[in-house]
């Protein structure tokens, strides 16, 4: 068991990062690296493009963190993954500041989404529904 062990290579944990982030909380302006570590992880790191222009943030913060004109409660339960559930939580309490409920955040997605895709749907289900008579 202990070969086993050896073979897995452990990351190096920047202990004194980890503390002040369990002390302090990530801050609404992000996590900050020490300066030492930033370097050698961006030359490390993928470069990742953003598709959408900068305004796009801000658009995305009026289109899905806004109140819905329902309760959580005049809805219906749903299941979802546990590590679905993590990344809602942890997007709710950051970008909605704790402001908006996990409810109102899926009600405005799947709002957009039903807007955004609706003829795609209604054309896949007309397909697939063939009715007995």
């Amino acid at each position: 068991m202990e070969s086993d062990n050896k073979k897995k290579s452990n990351p190096e944990i920047n202990e004194e990062l980890m503390m002040s982030l369990m002390v302090d909380g990530v801050k609404k302006e992000g996590l900050q690296l020490p300066e030492e570590e930033t370097k050698d992880q961006i030359k490390s790191m993928p470069k990742q493009r953003s598709k959408e222009p900068k305004s796009a943030d801000e658009n995305y913060e009026t289109l899905f963190f806004k109140k819905p004109a329902t309760n959580a409660r005049d809805g219906k339960t749903v299941y979802i993954r546990p590590d679905f559930h993590e990344k809602l939580t942890r997007i709710v309490q950051v970008i909605g500041e704790d402001k908006i409920t996990i409810y109102a955040y899926l009600d405005n997605l799947l709002d957009y989404h039903f807007q955004e895709f609706r003829e795609q749907i209604t054309t896949s289900f007309n397909d697939k529904y063939k009715p007995i008579l």
